[in-house]
């Protein structure tokens, strides 16, 4: 296919030869399968932040490094300086948080090249090596979903104990290659030692991987994996064999409104985004 414009200067910086077709178009980009001299690769395209529906939420940005100060106060006060050192960053913080998992050994696409917006990376296969689906195409016996949830679990306590939380993780986001479930999209990835949201996003996350497998193996939904994770790396307990039970006693304390509020409106917000997704998914 004819090379996308964003795709061009690493053509001519001879990171990538060919670009064979597109995969598909997110939220906040758009991804191609390239061909990198003998090897079949994915390049994503990030889009710019008008033409995005993933909001770069506080929540998610709170305590990214920047470079030096002056970024940091063209991105507070919103100059245009500002919003491109802003996207920049977003930008990459999934490059960053993917390096980072890779190098601890949790299950996600290998990186390659970051430039000019563009990251390569490793394109996850199913076994007969076409381009892996998404969990949310793919359905399951009550056995299967046992086991990758289970799977998901222990990449969840893998990547935490990089000090990693996903916070936007979903069946949405998981690609089921070959060798068992891949996680993908990490824009939005947070410090889980240096962000005061990093807890409900775990939590979260864990709920949203037992209402999708809980579909297929029902007495998922009585499990408490994401609060007992949670303690565990409190406690300074949690790694990557600890054994998990899925139970969990939750401490009787005062209830936090505002804290209440936000799991409200972020449930709203998700909701609408499964939406999106599956109205961008429908051919």
């Amino acid at each position: 296919m004819k090379p996308p414009k964003r795709l061009q200067s690493l053509i001519e910086e001879g990171l990538i030869d060919t670009v064979v077709r597109q995969l598909m178009s997110g939220k906040e980009a758009l991804v191609f399968v390239v061909r990198c001299g003998e090897d079949t690769r994915c390049a994503k395209v990030y889009k710019e932040a008008t033409q995005r529906s993933f909001r770069q939420a506080v929540d998610y940005t709170e305590n990214r490094k920047v470079k030096n100060t002056r970024q940091a106060r063209a991105m507070a006060k919103g100059t245009r300086f500002g919003r491109e050192a802003q996207e920049a960053a977003w930008q990459s913080a999934e490059v960053d948080a993917l390096y980072r998992l890779a190098g601890a050994g949790v299950r996600v696409p290998k990186p390659y090249n970051f430039h000019d917006g563009v990251l390569l990376m490793e394109l996850v296969t199913d076994e007969h090596g076409d381009a892996a689906p998404r969990l949310n195409d793919v359905a399951f016996t009550a056995e299967q979903a046992r086991m990758h949830h289970a799977t998901l679990l222990t990449e969840v306590v893998r990547m935490l104990s990089a000090g990693v939380v996903h916070g936007d993780l979903s069946e949405f986001n998981i690609l089921l290659g070959a060798d068992g479930p891949v996680i993908i999209d990490l824009p939005q990835a947070v410090d889980a030692a240096g962000n005061n949201h990093a807890q409900r996003m775990l939590l979260r996350d864990v709920a949203n991987l037992r209402a999708f497998f809980g579909r297929f193996a029902p007495e998922l939904l009585q499990t408490e994996f994401g609060h007992e994770i949670w303690d565990l790396y409190q406690r300074g307990l949690l790694h990557p064999e600890v054994p998990l039970s899925g139970l969990f006693k939750r401490k009787l304390t005062a209830v936090d409104l505002g804290s209440v509020m936000r799991e409200i409106d972020d449930s709203r917000a998700d909701e609408a985004a499964r939406r999106l997704r599956m109205e961008t998914a429908r051919p």
